[in-house]
């Protein structure tokens, strides 16, 4: 039985000294602070699981462990044959959180899914006026340019119409960042000259609601104990201990101080694996970990350097080190399990003479520096950031490039990349829905810079083939567009990709119900704690 008799959980105390909890706790060590808690404006994991999976819902879920939809706020859907109009019946009696600083008024209605949808589309929205932010996942995936208009016919049924038929648009709906928001909330922000709290202090409809949060530190959630799903709802606490080392997190976890990790060295697997207290699931990962190059650079916006500095990356002894068996080379955008890969592209081989020569050809100094960006965190696509950029410092070294290696706080690493300060970064994408889209179209495409499109890429080719691909309704139209669109990646370089890494979960034996995403959610509906 795992039992703890305390919890010492107060302000300005590490989580290094939660050495116990209460029944009914679940203590999940996380690798990383929120950007936020308002998922419209960020694209993190750490992000989504903290606030998109534990505080909200939206129209739309993926079933548990896998990628079929299944309804959530919307009972169902209707779609018109032409792909442009979609109709949503919402769930009848859905209450939003009550909190020391909001109490609602009023259950769940149209006004609040038309309040969530216009303030992503529309730059004008009132509440955008009180609160500017940027939507870049709205934008990615084309629900900003795409959208005509949103509407109600009654309180409980939304219409939302598009520009272009778009097939992936019921998953889009699914992910955090269309979390379904509280316009009666938010209208009373604005009268307060409040609007900002949206991201401290959010209230949504989701499994817990938010009662204390300590940066770097803690995220401490309660029972919503009125949440429509409520037979879901397990545990009556729930706490993130933010743990940025996974060395620290798989010692928390073996000493009892936390339930569930995230993201474990490769190195531990085994030993995790022979622990009696503890249990391992494994998946294969939906992810793809890469160097971005920022094409918009003068250095770098020549094809021929990123080539060059493509060549020089030894992938092998990359994967070795850092993976160390649990990863696969990738040489597409996306992981060979999703429909539309193009088989028949393959990396370079590594050359460095001939990268040397490129260079040369190009004219770059020998002594060039440039900068190699290292996340500051452990995801799955990349275990080891820091031993990965010293390696392909080393690499560059040989071909007459220094490396100078820079990294930033987690969130203040994605806000920088995404404003285009690095030469080149190390990063990576865990898909979150079944689509070539949501790799190529959310991270490569020309309206995706500034959002997660870190290599500041655009190309009318690439750009052409995506874009008629994500509006079409035939699909065998849209693999073929997608394979000719990796074939321009391949040849334009704009990242190296590194490798897709298979994903191992580790947890307690008294935890029950947890199940790997395929899109790297930590979800803790459905989980408890014996």
């Amino acid at each position: 039985m795992f039992k703890l008799n305390k919890l010492i959980l107060a302000i300005g105390l590490s989580t290094a000294a939660m050495v116990s909890h209460a029944a009914g706790t679940l203590i999940y060590c996380s690798e990383g602070s929120p950007e936020g808690f308002d998922t419209a404006q960020y694209t993190a994991g750490t992000t989504f699981d903290a606030a998109g999976h534990a505080l909200f819902n939206r129209l739309t879920q993926f079933k548990k462990g896998g990628t079929d939809l299944e309804p959530s706020l919307a009972e169902s859907w209707t779609v018109s044959a032409d792909g442009l109009t979609y109709t949503f019946k919402l769930r009848k009696g859905v209450k939003f959180h009550t909190t020391d600083y909001f109490k609602p008024g009023r259950d769940l209605t149209a006004d609040d899914v038309i309040f969530t949808i216009e303030r992503m589309v529309n730059k004008d929205h009132p509440f955008n006026k009180a609160y500017p932010a940027e939507f870049p996942y709205a934008s990615d995936v084309g629900l900003e340019s795409n959208t005509d208009s949103v509407s109600k016919t009654d309180a409980l049924t939304v219409v939302l119409k598009l520009k272009k038929p778009d097939p992936d648009l019921l998953v889009k709906l699914a992910m955090p960042f269309a979390s379904v928001l509280s316009k009666e909330y938010a209208d009373k922000l604005v009268a307060e000259g409040k609007a900002s709290m949206i991201n401290q202090q959010p209230i949504g409809t989701g499994p817990f609601v938010l009662r204390r949060y300590q940066k770097d530190a803690q995220i401490r959630y309660v029972k919503h104990k009125d949440y429509w799903n409520a037979k879901d709802v397990l545990v009556d606490n729930l706490i993130f201990a933010i743990t940025t080392d996974a060395s620290v997190r798989y010692q928390k976890m073996k000493a009892g101080e936390c339930h569930i990790m995230s993201y474990p060295k490769p190195q531990d697997i085994a030993a995790m694996k022979a622990d009696p207290a503890l249990k391992m699931d494994s998946a294969p990962g939906f992810n793809i970990g890469y160097l971005s190059y920022n094409t918009e650079k003068p250095l770098l916006a020549k094809p021929e350097v990123r080539q060059a500095l493509d060549m020089a990356i030894n992938r092998k002894a990359i994967i070795d080190a850092v993976y160390q068996g649990q990863g696969q080379e990738a040489a597409n955008p996306f992981p060979a399990s999703l429909w539309s890969y193009n088989k028949s592209l393959k990396n370079a081989a590594y050359n460095p003479e001939m990268a040397k020569d490129l260079l040369k050809k190009a004219g770059v100094a020998e002594g060039t520096e440039i900068t190699l960006w290292a996340m500051p965190v452990q995801r799955p696509y990349n275990p080891n950031a820091k031993l990965m950029a010293e390696m392909i410092q080393a690499d560059w070294a040989k071909i007459g490039i220094k490396g100078k290696i820079t990294t930033y706080e987690w969130g203040e690493y994605l806000k920088r990349m995404k404003a285009g300060e690095h030469d080149t970064g190390l990063i990576g994408w865990t898909g979150d829905y079944a689509s070539p889209d949501n790799f190529m179209g959310v991270l490569l495409t020309c309206e995706a810079v500034g959002g997660s499109n870190y290599a500041r890429y655009c190309s009318k080719d690439f750009d052409a083939l995506v874009l008629k691909a994500r509006n079409s309704l035939d699909q065998k139209e849209r693999t073929n567009l997608y394979m000719k669109a990796q074939e321009v990646f391949k040849k334009d370089l704009p990242w190296s990709t590194i490798a897709h890494s298979t994903v191992n979960q580790p947890m307690r034996k008294e935890l029950n119900g947890f199940m790997i995403s395929p899109f790297g959610d930590y979800n803790f509906e459905g989980v408890s704690v014996k």
